[in-house]
């Protein structure tokens, strides 16, 4: 019975390896595939590095592929995601498009009413920070020195 069971987990150990070498066999011929259409298309490469940050902002996949295939300008409101700022930020009627990026042709842009989306996040963050409050300089004014 021992023998038996010993046989069996061989010849199923065997069948995994099999299943395992046909799959990275497959894994590889794709990866031959992708590197080939990187080749034949050079901005397939920027345009799913652009699709990845749309999902990360919090594109639906239809924005994203009006955006990127259909190269429509779209006009949304809703919130938006900042990684580097870590919070949503309001889009109110402004017009989304993504563009050739016009110092290097070879990789696209987001764009916010014609301003770059770093550009707009970075105004966006300097509204809601600076903009309810007097900024510090002006505060000091007023104090004086203290003995």
């Amino acid at each position: 019975m021992q023998k038996q069971h010993d046989t069996q987990i061989h010849n199923l150990r065997e069948m995994h390896r099999q299943e395992l070498d046909i799959k990275e066999k497959e894994l590889s011929r794709l990866a031959r595939i992708i590197d080939k259409a990187f080749r034949w298309f050079p901005m397939f490469r920027e345009m799913l590095r652009m699709e990845k940050f749309c999902a990360t902002l919090g594109f639906t996949k239809e924005m994203t592929e009006s955006l990127i295939v259909k190269k429509e300008a779209l006009k949304c409101s809703g919130k938006i995601y900042s990684e580097q700022h870590r919070r949503n930020f309001d889009v109110k009627d402004d017009i989304l498009m993504i563009e050739n990026d016009p110092d290097d042709e070879s990789r696209l842009n987001l764009t916010i009413n014609r301003k770059p989306i770093a550009e707009w996040f970075r105004e966006q963050w300097h509204k809601l920070r600076y903009g309810t409050r007097v900024p510090q300089q002006e505060e000091r004014k007023g104090k004086g020195f203290k003995i």
